[in-house]
């Protein structure tokens, strides 16, 4: 395969701008089409949890999430360095509450397979709540799983940085529409998952609303907080992201209701440090979820040149890097380092 250096990257979310972004750094020249803004769809938004999935039960997909957050710190580094602009990154860990015995027997065990999976460098521990002083969770145990893997990025900051990265490195941003110019990789959200759906005659992919928040509270870096489905994010800028709803079924992608101010409520009892806090802003909009849930990466069958980076349901920020790594692999040096789950094919 003839080395590609003339890239075409369709979508501004965090996926196409992490792939357009890499590409640039390694020197094709590379136009990024974006039809509405940086950030539009779901990578606009407010939560920026960047978090592994349990360290038991090992697989490729867990190694390629792992690989890619152990990346996280030097990629968002190299985005700020080389745009200017500050992505909110801060490898602060993670804090989860253990409800009774058996959810404290479960986590003794996830620890060991920690060490095993994950090596010295990074823990998975039981730790006494009082370790972490006023911006912590309730835990009927007194104890929480304690992660240092787990980092956090600000949605919108980090797109920004990385849009500002690009045009460091001589790439192009057209907002609206512009020919395509070489090879095209499609990062363009819930409405590529519809094309791709249209193109193969079957549903490859759909659309989950999210709706999440943003408190004016400023804790420190202290480790973010998940229970139960809710998400309890410290940011850099002086505010707590909180979130989200999974709503299969909506009719306003981008309305907030009553199921929001549940999460709100939830939060709040989780970790009482965020009693009074005030809700500065609440969003919403759809976040891509493909039928494997799984990211949806490689060339587009049938489709000469084209290639597909779709998907990212909930882990896209923390995916990126290593996202970006494989498809710049793929289209510039025709190596397939995709795992198995991952690929187009596996949605078909």
């Amino acid at each position: 395969m003839a080395r590609a250096d003339r890239v075409t990257v369709r979508g501004g979310g965090v996926f196409g701008l992490a792939c357009a972004y890499e590409l640039a750094r390694r020197g094709a020249k590379v136009r990024l089409i974006e039809r509405d803004r940086i950030g539009a769809g779901s990578s606009g938004g407010t939560v920026g949890m960047l978090s592994p999935h349990v360290p038991d039960q090992w697989n490729p997909k867990k190694q390629f999430q792992f690989d890619s957050l152990v990346m996280s710190e030097a990629f968002w580094a190299g985005v700020k360095e080389v745009g200017g602009k500050d992505p909110g990154f801060a490898r602060i860990g993670r804090l989860q509450p253990l409800a009774d015995p058996a959810a404290v027997t479960l986590a003794e065990l996830r620890a060991r397979d920690a060490a095993a999976n994950w090596g010295a460098d990074y823990l998975w521990r039981i730790a006494p709540v009082n370790e972490f002083g006023a911006f912590a969770p309730v835990t009927p145990t007194g104890l929480v799983i304690h992660d240092t893997l787990s980092g956090r990025a600000s949605p919108r900051g980090a797109a920004a940085a990385l849009a500002a990265a690009i045009e460091a490195l001589g790439g192009e941003i057209v907002f609206g529409d512009a020919a395509d110019e070489g090879i095209v990789l499609h990062a363009t959200g819930l409405a590529g998952l519809v094309e791709l759906s249209a193109a193969f005659g079957k549903e490859v992919g759909n659309g989950v609303k999210g709706q999440s928040a943003i408190l004016k509270l400023d804790p420190g870096p202290v480790p973010q907080i998940f229970a139960d489905g809710v998400l309890v994010v410290p940011h850099a800028n002086g505010t707590v992201g909180v979130g989200s709803t999974a709503e299969r079924s909506y009719t306003d992608p981008t309305s907030t209701d009553d199921q929001l101010e549940a999460v709100l409520e939830r939060a709040r009892a989780l970790v009482p440090a965020l009693a009074g806090a005030e809700v500065i802003e609440r969003w919403a909009n759809v976040r891509p979820r493909s039928v494997s849930r799984s990211p949806m990466l490689g060339a587009w069958p049938g489709r000469e040149g084209h290639f597909i980076v779709n998907g990212g349901f909930k882990i896209g920020f923390g995916m990126a890097p290593k996202v970006a790594q494989v498809m710049a692999d793929l289209v510039l040096d025709g190596v397939d380092a995709i795992p198995a789950g991952f690929r187009v094919e596996d949605n078909l």
